[in-house]
């Protein structure tokens, strides 16, 4: 920790330009590098406006993620290639000695909690707060330390954009405590565990591990959820083959859709169940194409191409990882096009079966595969339904292709990304 002047000091006179440079992989005297210590310093400043101290302070950050292949595998305990962006989140906290968490999120308002009560709350589902409160009770049961603390945070991955704000939120919180208090005891894997119990069991949003886990820990990641979790960092580069790695918010609305994503892995747990087991990567490919006709007694056709979704998808990640590590991005884009097909037809979440009338993302797809001909690749991004859309576009036609779905889905709709190398850090403190 150190004081708030003295942290924005360093920032001004470049004293934290290879830290910065290092965490967003910019260069030094970048325009990148610029922007970074601006929100830097904007945060700081921020801080300052609402508690007006200057206090003793540490300085966060947590990155977005996209997923890359392992559409809705993750719940299943299969294998899921994601990576963290630059889009993050950034936060100025200062700890104190009275057990409560003031965190004010800027664009968003304050969330307070009372860490003298740690239990799940009914009246803060879908709050910022739960999150907080479920984070602290998962450090407390690992004998960790928690503290009150004063907070201003601001938030480059927007809500609904596809991008994982809520597991960022998460890693973000994990970090204060791990790095911030407990001498960085809790892993990256563990946090990212964390993060999806409170989101779990607090938030009450049923989700996979696989958000969190890709922006706790950075990078390209290949993940095998079998058992105990596997992370593989693969160094690529997808700038050297000439290719922006694109997502398109499509503004679709995720209002009522939990009952939509939900039935996901519950179909898919239904098949499990027929053959004993719990989650889909425990069973035998073969006994269940041997078995579809007695499966049809489940009276649930979707459940199975869910199901055949998964056995293929899961088939496909590994592929996925081994074309990065080899370098044939031809082969990788082929790949990433299967993903979308098979999630398009059989895992049937590109549009909610309750909403046939609204089909933004399908449009989006149809509008990107014409501008695309042929080059680059494209797909249904994160949970589907509404929201999001990933295009892999040549980098001098993304100007085109912004314009293109601008046009159509509003101003400010594409994220041109780039990849983080570093998942929650302590920045400053």
């Amino acid at each position: 920790m150190i004081p708030l002047e003295q942290a924005e000091l360093a920032l001004r006179t470049g004293k934290m330009d290879e830290d910065i440079c290092e965490i967003y992989s910019c260069t030094s005297g970048s325009e990148q590098l610029s922007v970074y210590k601006s929100r830097f310093l904007h945060v700081i400043e921020g801080y300052r406006a609402v508690f007006g101290r200057n206090d003793e302070i540490a300085l966060f950050s947590a990155p977005g993620r996209t997923e890359l292949g392992g559409n809705h595998t993750d719940h299943q305990h299969g294998k899921v290639l994601a990576c963290a962006i630059d889009l993050d989140i950034v936060c100025v906290v200062s700890f104190t000695d009275d057990n409560k968490v003031s965190l004010t999120s800027e664009g968003f308002g304050v969330s307070e909690v009372d860490l003298a009560d740690l239990d799940p709350r009914d009246d803060e589902a879908g709050k910022s707060s739960a999150i907080i409160r479920g984070i602290s009770k998962a450090f407390v049961d690992r004998g960790m330390k928690i503290s009150g603390f004063r907070a201003y945070m601001v938030s480059s991955v927007l809500g609904g954009s596809g991008l994982s704000s809520s597991a960022a939120f998460e890693s973000l919180i994990g970090t204060i405590y791990s790095k911030g208090l407990n001498d960085g005891r809790i892993n990256d894997i563990e946090i990212a565990k964390i993060g999806q119990y409170a989101e779990n069991i607090y938030f009450k949003k049923p989700c996979g591990l696989m958000d969190q886990m890709a922006c706790s820990c950075g990078g390209f990641v290949y993940i095998d959820f079998a058992d105990e979790p596997v992370v593989e960092r693969i160094d690529f580069d997808l700038s050297k083959y000439g290719y922006t790695l694109c997502v398109v918010d499509t503004r679709g609305s995720h209002e009522h859709l939990t009952p939509e994503y939900a039935a996901i892995p519950n179909e898919m747990k239904m098949v499990a169940r027929y053959f004993g087991k719990e989650y889909l990567n425990e069973i035998d490919e073969n006994d269940f194409y041997s078995s579809i006709g007695e499966l049809r007694k489940l009276e649930n056709d979707r459940a199975l191409l869910r199901a055949h979704h998964f056995l293929s998808e899961n088939k496909r990640v590994p592929m996925m990882a081994e074309k990065l590590r080899e370098g044939d991005i031809e082969a990788f884009f082929a790949i990433v096009k299967e993903s979308g097909s098979s999630s398009y037809r059989y895992l049937q979440n590109v549009y909610a079966s309750s909403e046939p009338h609204n089909q933004e993302v399908s449009l989006a797809l149809a509008l990107i595969e014409r501008f695309l001909d042929g080059r680059g690749a494209y797909r249904v991004h994160g949970g589907g339904f509404a929201g999001t859309v990933q295009a892999y576009v040549p980098k001098d036609e993304v100007e085109n292709f912004t314009e293109l779905m601008e046009s159509v889905f509003g101003k400010q709709c594409v994220y041109a990304l780039n990849v983080r190398k570093q998942g929650g850090t302590l920045v400053i403190g």
